[in-house]
């Protein structure tokens, strides 16, 4: 194991990390455990709030002593979130939950795709990075319709407390793999033992958002539709349940629902050479309002038949916009430039939860659909005009 590729050992990481039964009856063991809709928007707004304040520093961290650290970490706090769940029963467990969620996402969110890359990079073979990166998020997927289905038969027999059991485990494996890591060679690294220089990397970075506007539209079109697809991710288990289906089904959905969104993580490296990257990301968005739209007006089977339509438009923008950005940028800041894109999303999920929160309240789930469709197709508006602008420009 040692002496694999980092490559494929992010491979076997990804495997495990996404090996979680427990996430298929998530909201149910919340739920169960004295959760409200409204308390676990509440934690979504600390997980969002706490990314705003540690993901730049931790992607810093990541480019100027190293990726595999800040990985390690990540894996680390993921064993620590399971084991507190199992035993979880007040509100503040949760909240610690989420809390330590947030620095792990943090710490492995702009490292992981800055070492896959320059891992590539070290070999000559950066231009296949939107293929890997499409193929792990395949993985991911895979890794995750097993665990769905296996959690699903499993909560509906022995109830939901031993997935979390299971899900400890499968992170505990990522974390043994991710030590064995090797750290890539950069030739642009200095200095790694210095004071951590935060306002010269917030500096640089604001600077090349600057003098790239059409990045910044494409790493936006990535925060605000992941913004919304999260709401799917953490919320379907309570939209069918409101449809009255039996959680020994949960598993077939979830599996559906990720298994769709393999053909746009796997092509979407093909698709950005036959769209022009404005006329995908309008595609997509505006196919993004619409699901949602029906999603929270008719309250039937055919709603999840919309929600499993947005997944599988959704599956094509990561690779495009991690690709489009790592192209770009140099080795020196991969990790923190990453770590931008996922501390706007997160800076979007603290607002957007307030509004999903509010109308779930009042309108049960649906009425919290309907707040993200309306958030959808502002900014298609948005996107439409904008986009044309950067065009006459460049």
């Amino acid at each position: 194991m040692g002496d694999m590729p980092n490559i494929w050992k992010l491979f076997v990481i990804r495997f495990f990390s996404s090996l979680i039964p427990a996430y298929v009856i998530e909201r149910l063991f919340w739920e169960d455990r004295g959760m409200t809709i409204q308390m676990v928007v509440y934690t979504e707004i600390i997980f969002a709030f706490t990314i705003v304040l540690f993901e730049v520093p931790s992607g810093i961290m990541a480019d100027k002593w190293g990726r595999k650290h800040m990985l390690v970490v990540s894996a680390l706090l993921s064993c620590s979130e399971f084991l507190i769940l199992v035993f979880a029963t007040e509100f503040w467990h949760f909240a610690l939950v989420v809390f330590l969620a947030a620095i792990g996402h943090s710490a492995s969110s702009g490292a992981e795709d800055a070492l896959l890359y320059d891992s590539l990079l070290a070999k000559g073979k950066e231009k296949h990075f939107e293929k890997i990166v499409g193929r792990l998020n395949a993985l991911d997927t895979i890794s995750i319709i097993i665990a769905a289905l296996c959690g699903s038969f499993l909560a509906s027999r022995f109830g939901y407390e031993l997935n979390y059991w299971i899900s400890l485990g499968a992170v505990a494996i990522s974390l043994g793999v991710t030590i064995l890591l090797v750290e890539p060679v950069r030739n642009s690294r200095e200095d790694d033992d210095g004071p951590l220089p935060i306002k010269a990397y917030l500096t640089d970075s604001v600077r090349f958002f600057r003098s790239n506007p059409g990045l910044c539209l494409v790493l936006l079109s990535g925060m605000v539709t992941g913004a919304a697809v999260n709401f799917i991710d953490e919320f379907w288990q309570i939209y069918l349940e409101r449809l009255n289906i039996p959680v020994v089904y949960f598993g077939l959905f979830s599996a559906a629902v990720f298994f769709l969104r393999l053909p746009g993580n796997i092509l979407a490296y093909k698709l950005k050479n036959v769209f022009s990257y404005r006329a995908l990301l309008l595609g997509i968005t505006a196919f993004l309002t619409a699901g949602f739209v029906y999603m929270s007006i008719m309250k039937d089977y055919s709603g999840l038949a919309a929600m499993i339509a947005v997944c599988l438009a959704a599956g094509i923008i990561e690779p495009l916009a991690a690709g489009y950005l790592h192209h770009r940028i140099d080795s020196s800041m991969r990790a923190t430039m990453g770590s931008f894109q996922s501390l706007g999303e997160n800076f979007l999920l603290t607002f957007t939860g307030l509004g999903f929160g509010y109308y779930s309240s009042r309108f049960d789930i649906f009425g919290g659909f309907g707040f993200i469709a309306a958030l959808c197709g502002m900014y298609f508006v948005y996107f439409l005009l904008a986009s044309k602008k950067v065009a006459e420009q460049e």
